[in-house]
């Protein structure tokens, strides 16, 4: 098995030691249910804040101060395994402060792109869920590759595109509303997306091999990177093709 996915190597099932139970989909699908509602809780409170008049810097703190916290707990996630149950729901409470920050601050300045990219993220989740189940789309080895590739690709050019900003030195690619900056940014939503299709299978290849049970949030965590990802990507697309109107 191989994703592109970070969360979910080609070695994590493997690696996973013998537990109580085992993992299903139906025990994971509502482990995605359960993040979903910790992520969300939080994001429409500081959303609700920074439409309310709350101070700009203050609620940038807070989601600034939230993805680091996201971040941390990812990572223990990624590399204790075991702990999921416990990590992955404070990484999804920890991340809707950032979303509930980020998504405030954007929708301030264009009035509805928050619903709008969040109606377009469970859309392209469930049409890529409903095309991989229905076999229109499968994760062979060569499309597992270019997906990798893709996704290795734009992950060094954002991590150099923030070294070089400590430099001043600005890529003008990924943050431009011009036609490059906008087909940049749907490459990179496409290429998110396509990574739904990969979590997918490794899901399914999981729970067929009869992973631990606390796999289950394992999983429902890697989806929910992904997700997070595909939103975020969404958000500044509408945001570049709102700011040409």
């Amino acid at each position: 098995m191989r994703t592109s996915n970070p969360s979910l190597n080609s070695k994590t099932f493997e690696q996973a030691a013998p537990g109580a139970g085992v993992m299903t989909i139906g025990g994971t699908v509502n482990k995605v249910g359960i993040l979903l509602v910790l992520m969300l809780v939080p994001a429409s409170y500081m959303f609700s804040k920074v439409l309310t008049n709350w101070d700009p810097n203050a609620a940038m703190g807070t989601a600034v101060m939230g993805a680091i916290g996201a971040l941390i707990f990812a990572l223990i996630t990624v590399f204790k395994k075991t702990w999921a149950p416990v990590t992955a729901p404070i990484y999804a409470v920890l991340e809707g402060l950032f979303l509930g920050g980020i998504s405030g601050v954007f929708e301030a300045r264009f009035p509805g792109i928050a619903l709008q990219a969040i109606a377009l993220t469970i859309g392209t989740l469930f049409t890529l869920l409903l095309a991989y189940r229905s076999g229109l789309i499968r994760a062979t080895e060569n499309f597992k590759l270019g997906i990798v590739a893709a996704t290795g690709g734009i992950f060094l050019f954002y991590m150099a595109s923030i070294v070089l900003g400590f430099f001043g030195v600005q890529m003008p690619l990924i943050h431009s509303n011009g036609t490059f900056g906008i087909l940049f940014t749907l490459f990179v939503v496409v290429i998110a997306a396509l990574n739904l299709v990969l979590d997918f299978d490794f899901i399914e290849q999981g729970a067929e091999m009869g992973a631990p049970k606390y796999m289950e949030w394992y999983a429902a965590f890697g989806l929910m990177v992904t997700l997070v990802w595909l939103y975020l990507e969404i958000l500044r697309l509408l945001a570049k093709l709102q700011s040409r109107d």
